[in-house]
């Protein structure tokens, strides 16, 4: 344990007509600090997740986090970008700088804002997270990657309809208790299930409740070293943090198998000297529901091609034996993109420091993050535990 969680912000994701890059950054910045009750003058470095990918014009955005405040300037700040792993691919950064003791405290940002940008422009703007050269001519875009994805799914282990439906209506309950969600509202099995005109079909099997939101928002975390933490509000410790890159090109390995994923699963759990049964809750990266389907054989949840009974038996329910996005997850919650693995880190810290409101998992000591980037190109796990 050389690093903790010691403060959090988050705003809700969703259309923020109202806000920019700049002025989402400056709120959740400001806040963190708040929350772990410390002052600009006590960071020693930024780190700030942003995809942008054309998402925005204002490009360079590290500095962005100065305009919080004055006792930022001369501080290192840098960008870092993984594709939808950034958020992540940010606090594992700003953990690292505290392993390598260069900062006692590193603030970690993690924004996005999407929804200005055109629909056909967004879609351009996503395929860039996977290997153009394959995938560039792909319709409908990343939609249309995991659309192919979940029809060889279908081919090899059978018709999984149902079983993404169920993922869907889990996540968009356990949205309704989220108040940083950009959808909440219980939609129900039956309308996920159903095609219709509010829920037509978008790429292969996936229909609309199986992709993600585009969103705009932004989240923050304060690290600290642990002998730092300790004389602070509360400390949620990296007990264990694994990344796993793996092949950009999907010719090159198995999609269905989220090889990178399940690497990333296994370095961690070992790691932190634990299995899955010990874990009281995980944040997931449901992207689209076949890939928190694929998720739950990479963590090794079920066997290969068996990830459907984790929830028709309801183990990844909230009330079940490893509640899966009790937040709701990207499903429900949003996904803008630099942001995602900064909340979900977030969203788990609260759910140890028992702060988590209507999402609360009883009695929660050890949560797992899973964020990936690509197609479990970039994968991200953190295993954390709340030790103050």
């Amino acid at each position: 344990m050389t690093a903790c969680i010691v403060g959090w912000s988050h705003t809700p994701f969703g259309k923020h007509d109202a806000e920019t890059v700049e002025s989402l950054v400056v709120r959740v910045a400001g806040e963190a600090l708040a929350h772990a009750g410390i002052g600009a003058s006590d960071v020693d470095e930024i780190v700030l997740g942003h995809f942008n990918a054309g998402f925005s014009p204002q490009d360079f955005t590290a500095s962005l986090v100065l305009q919080a405040d004055d006792g930022f300037r001369f501080k290192p700040a840098t960008r870092v970008e993984n594709a939808c792993a950034t958020g992540s691919a940010a606090v594992h950064q700003g953990i690292k700088t505290i392993e390598a003791k260069r900062a006692r405290v590193v603030l970690v940002v993690g924004v996005e804002q999407m929804t200005r940008t055109p629909g056909p422009q967004i879609g351009a703007n996503l395929l860039k997270a996977s290997y153009l050269p394959e995938d560039g001519d792909t319709p409908a875009g990343f939609a249309g990657v995991f659309g192919g994805i979940a029809a060889r799914y279908f081919q090899r282990h059978g018709d999984q309809s149902d079983a993404l439906a169920m993922i869907a209506a889990k996540n968009h309950q356990n949205g309704v208790a989220n108040p940083y969600a950009q959808m909440r509202k219980d939609l129900g099995f039956d309308f996920c299930r159903t095609e219709s005109e509010k829920n037509p079909f978008v790429a292969g099997p996936l229909k609309r409740t199986d992709c993600s939101l585009v969103s705009d928002g932004a989240a923050a975390l304060v690290l600290a070293d642990t002998e730092t933490a300790l004389r602070m509000r509360r400390a949620v410790a990296f007990r264990s943090t694994a990344h796993a890159q793996d092949f950009l090109p999907m010719s090159k390995r198995d999609v269905l198998r989220f090889e990178g994923c399940a690497a990333a699963w296994a370095q961690a759990l070992g790691r932190a000297g634990i299995t899955l049964d010990d874990l009281s809750l995980v944040e997931t990266h449901d992207c689209f529901t076949v890939a928190e389907l694929i998720e739950y054989e990479a963590m090794g949840l079920t066997p290969e091609g068996r990830g459907a009974d984790a929830i028709r038996e309801g183990w990844t329910r909230k009330d079940g034996k490893l509640p899966v996005n009790a937040s709701g997850g990207l499903k429900a919650k949003g996904h803008p993109i630099g942001a995602t693995g900064v909340s979900m880190h977030a969203l788990s810290a609260m759910q140890l420091c028992d702060e988590a409101g209507g999402m609360q998992i009883p009695g929660a000591t050890l949560a797992g993050v899973f964020n990936m980037g690509g197609v479990a190109v970039a994968n991200y796990v953190s295993v954390l535990e709340r030790i103050k």
